[in-house]
This record gives structure tokens, sequence and C-alpha cells, in this order.
């Protein structure tokens, strides 16, 4: 009983973001800085911005607004769970190779990983961010992904770089159109800050700043909301998507050997059940001798609970054939 009691108290620590979890054993204590997490005012002030007429609370019912139809209804869905390596050149010819290699065995939908440009990292991320703005050489990911999804006729959800505006550096979510153009950006919005003691200990919020807005974009496939790993955890953002008539939930994502096995799945899950929708989630390949160790298991989960899992850490590509996005 005492020690199912701990495993309860680490499992609901995880579940809050900004956390540490204090001393105690199954008494353990929880603390989470209401900064770390978006205020369900703010949630519903984003909400009402585009349309006064929009009401979270009826989220849950049939979509706030009128679904959109979408030009393709049945496709492949690639999730190009890449291994990531200190050299930038080399995670973009990678990832343009799985890119290319994902639309040749026919799909329309091409995900990447969180971060997948360089390491993840708190010294990394100032070192490898781009200025998206500016393109060409001062984002020469940013320019790549658009370069292939115009070739290759694809819509990319480019999992995330980071991005440097100003004096602010964002873990950003590019979303680029068959024809190249950039749809729509996602700056994460729930910053990773957690302290598992013996465990993991990580705080974005030293280099990164928060982002201010969820995302929504119309695509080739449908209607897509985005979020990037940690947005994962709060329904409320999966909630607003749903509502804003979504067809599929899109989370580039890069959790750990902890986090990893407790909650990557589950939320998921939770998110594609509540929701009714399509769940598609890309992580970059296990790398046991990196500083961070990503947990993989890149994941396209069904309204309905039907999972498509992949368990192999190393394999760059999983391509996922003829999904019906219907809610």
């Amino acid at each position: 009983m005492r020690a199912a009691a701990a495993a309860t108290s680490t499992a609901a620590a995880l579940l809050a973001p900004g956390l540490k979890l204090c001393a105690g054993g199954a008494r353990a204590r929880v603390s989470c800085p209401s900064r770390s997490r978006l205020p369900l005012h703010r949630i519903a002030a984003m909400a009402s911005a585009p349309n006064p007429s929009f009401r979270p609370e009826e989220a849950r019912s049939p979509p706030a607004l009128e679904l959109p139809t979408p030009p393709l209804s049945k496709f492949k869905v690639a999730l190009c769970q890449l291994s990531v390596t200190a050299d930038k050149n080399r995670n973009i010819a990678h990832a343009r190779a799985a890119i290319e290699k994902a639309a040749s065995e026919g799909a329309k939908l091409v995900l990447l990983p969180e971060i997948w440009n360089g390491p993840y990292s708190n010294d990394s991320f100032p070192e490898y961010a781009e200025d998206i703005e500016a393109g060409g050489d001062a984002a020469p990911s940013f320019s790549m992904m658009s370069e292939v999804a115009r070739i290759l006729q694809v819509t990319l959800v480019g999992g995330s770089i980071a991005e440097r505006s100003g004096n602010n550096l964002y873990n950003t979510c590019c979303i680029f159109g068959s024809d190249g153009k950039l749809k729509g950006k996602h700056r994460k919005i729930h910053l990773f800050d957690i302290d598992i003691p013996g465990k993991i200990t990580f705080k974005e919020s030293k280099t990164l700043t928060a982002g201010q807005n969820p995302t929504v974009v119309d695509t080739d496939v449908g209607r897509i909301g985005i979020g990037i790993c940690y947005d994962i955890r709060f329904q409320e953002l999966a909630m607003l998507y749903a509502a804003r008539g979504a067809h599929l939930l899109c989370y580039p994502g890069a959790f750990n050997m902890t986090t990893g096995p407790l909650h990557w799945e589950l939320l998921q899950r939770a998110r594609a059940t509540d929701n009714q929708l399509f769940v598609a989630t890309c992580g970059p390949a296990r790398d046991t001798s990196a500083g961070y160790v990503a947990w993989g298991h890149s994941t396209l989960v069904g309204p309905t609970d039907t999972m498509h899992h992949h368990k192999t850490n190393s394999v760059p590509v999983v391509v996922f054939a003829n999904n019906l996005l219907e809610r």
C-alpha cells in the first residue's frame, strides 16, 4: 500500500506544470506555480478574440463553429521520428530525407518532432535558434521545410525549433501548406518546468518565453489544432480546438524516460477520446547517449481510442495509411 501511495503521488505530480515534488514519501506534496499554467480566463479570452460569439463552455457540445469539410478525407500520415545530433546541417538534411521518404510512400500530412534541428537543452536553444521572420540564411531549418513542402506538395507540421524574435526565444512549430507557404506558427504556451528529485529537472523558462495564443490552421487535410509537448497536458486547449472545428490535433513532443512511460500514451488517448478527434504526436528517436533522452514512441490515436503505435526508437519515418478524419 505504501509503495502504491508513493507511486500515486509521483504520478499526480507529473500532471502539473512547474511542479516540485517535495520530500515526504507517500505524503509528498506538490507545488505548482500558477504562472506556469494557462489560466482559464485567458483561455476564454483567446477563444473569444477571433469570434465574440464564441462560448468556450460549449466546447464539449457539437462544434461552436461550423465544421469545415476538408478537401481530403482519407490520406496517409507520416510521423518522422528523427535521430537528433549536435550537427545542425546534418539534422536538416536528415529531416529533409525523412520528409522525402514519407512523400514517396504517399503521405499527404507529415509531422516532425519537437526541437529536431539541435539538442534539447537550455544551452543549445540560443545557439540553434532561427529568425523565422528574416528567413533565408537566418532560418535554414524554416527555409528547408517551406521548400520541401512546396516541391513535394505535402502539408507539413514542422515539429518545433527554437525561434529568435527580438530579445526573446520561443519553442515554435511552423505549419506549411502544400504550396510551401506558412499557414501558421504556434509558440509553445506551457513551458516544461519540472523537478522530480532523482529523476529529472528541467526548466525551459530559463531561456524560453511562453507563447500567448492557440493555433488552428486550415490545410488540404483539414483543420488542425497545434500544441507542443507540454501543451498536451492541458485539456482546455484541446477543447478550444475542438470547439473551433478542428479535425485533428498535432503535438510535436519530446517526452523523456520519466514522463514518457507514465503519461505520453495516456494523454494522447485522453485528448482523442475527450474531444472525439484524431491526435497525432511525433517525438525524436531515443538516444541514450544524449544529455536529454527522449522517449520516442510517435503515435496516432483515433477518436474511438484506436492506437497506431511505434515502439522502435531508431526508425526515422513511420507512415500510417488511409486514416479517415471524421468527428
